[in-house]
């Protein structure tokens, strides 16, 4: 079936899903392929649940009308995508970066929903699959829509960018993450940038942190550039840290203190990006204001909790280099007591996995801590005087037996390290 036909059917059913096991009724089930099952077996599956329409690409399970035939289910999700973005002449704010994606995607919505019905990425479905569904989520009342976009390899941002037509754009930073796909610095880079790219051949425009100034060579050519940071800029501010939050001191245009339940002064330019995109747009600050300060973390990223007599900063959604030297350094600093470290082991390292993880140790090192547990084969081979579990299950079992009390805690590492295990071993 072709786009535009396929198109007719969704305006009478705007819902999609890919997964059988969150299908309502009248769905359009999409039936994908993995390395490890096939989509089209759940088809019926899928249809006697309820779904209006199931969209497949073997011809084999074609029972009846039902059953829609495309060559390749996933090209077909990513064309009907692009055909409902083009049906929107509204701004598009697309966000990438190494780390701060989700949180700044958040601030961002959560300022612009103070005056303009805005669409955002859910959760962090920021894929091949995530950015398709949730340009398909958009409904006709959209007045702004922002779309976080995640990558791993090249090519990858340029590939979304086909399908999401991003009017504006935000890199919130390049950092050493997923160096085995990217391959080395340069790499994230030039794949982040591809962002930028399309934002220059489009005549988009950005929001730029002038204190990277890797993003001014990147954004070199860019005609229509919004500027943030602590100087030399549009709008600027400064980190002023109260115990573990960070707040924002705005300057310019405008003098006022921003409070945040952020934790962490590398929050801060997340913060100030979502400031810059309000005024831009013309949200009034006082509307600005409430809505960052009433923007409180709930998804593993910097959450600041309390269990028992214990204080904890719970940071186990991802982790790379940049975010775990920020993350341990901002501790360290906090004048917090009895400090704890529990941190596991940074995923696509590739070769400079054991070098980074030394460094890692190297920083530890360098401040006192009431105890540090490291968790991950990751930390193998690497001389030091710290407690080492290769799981965070078997951390949790020392962490039940030695149960902490009036402790600070920080729990890091990238999420496949399930750091989140050891906060369910506090009692």
């Amino acid at each position: 079936m072709e786009t535009a036909a396929l198109y007719e059917i969704y305006k009478q059913h705007p819902s999609v899903q890919t997964d059988t096991r969150k299908l309502k009724q009248g769905d359009i089930f999409f039936a994908l392929k993995g390395p490890n099952f096939n989509g089209n077996a759940f088809a019926k599956q899928a249809l006697d649940a309820g779904a209006a329409y199931a969209v497949i690409d073997d011809a084999a399970y074609a029972a009846d009308e039902r059953y829609i035939l495309v060559e390749d289910v996933l090209a077909a999700l990513q064309q009907l995508a692009k055909h409902h973005r083009q049906q929107f002449n509204i701004p598009f704010i697309a966000i990438t970066g190494s780390n701060g994606k989700t949180t700044t995607k958040e601030l961002v919505t959560a300022v612009l929903q103070q005056q303009y019905k805005t669409y955002a990425t859910e959760g962090n479905l920021n894929n091949h699959i995530g950015v398709p569904l949730t340009l398909l989520k958009i409904k006709s009342d959209a007045q702004m829509a922002v779309i976080e976009m995640g990558a791993n390899h090249q090519k990858e941002i340029e590939s979304y960018c086909r399908i999401a037509f991003p009017t504006h754009a935000i890199i919130t930073n390049c950092g050493k993450a997923h160096i085995e796909g990217f391959g080395g610095i340069d790499g994230v880079r030039k794949g982040k940038g591809e962002l930028y790219d399309f934002i220059r051949d489009n005549n988009g425009s950005i929001f730029r942190n002038t204190n990277l100034n890797y993003l001014t060579d990147m954004s070199h050519n860019i005609a229509n550039q919004i500027t943030y940071g602590t100087a030399n800029a549009n709008y600027e501010g400064s980190p002023v840290m109260q115990d573990v939050f960070v707040n924002i001191m705005l300057h310019k245009p405008i003098a006022t203190t921003i409070k945040t339940q952020l934790v962490g002064d590398y929050n801060y330019p997340n913060a100030m990006v979502a400031i810059a995109v309000g005024m831009h747009f013309g949200i009034r600050i006082d509307l600005i204001k409430q809505a960052i300060e009433n923007y409180n973390p709930d998804n593993s990223r910097s959450q600041w909790l309390q269990k028992g007599s214990n204080k904890i900063i719970l940071d186990a959604y991802n982790a790379n280099p940049t975010s775990m030297r920020a993350a341990i350094s901002n501790f360290a600093n906090t004048h917090l007591d009895n400090k704890i470290l529990w941190l596991g082991g940074m995923k696509e390292m590739g070769s400079e996995e054991a070098s980074e993880h030394t460094e890692l140790v190297q920083l530890i090192e360098q401040h006192n801590w009431s105890n540090v547990i490291l968790v991950g084969k990751e930390f193998d081979g690497i001389v030091h005087s710290y407690k080492h579990f290769q799981t965070s299950a078997e951390a949790a079992l020392y962490v039940k037996e030695h149960q902490p009390a009036n402790a600070s805690i920080l729990i890091k590492g990238s999420r496949g390290s399930k750091m989140e295990v050891l906060l369910d071993a506090l009692s």
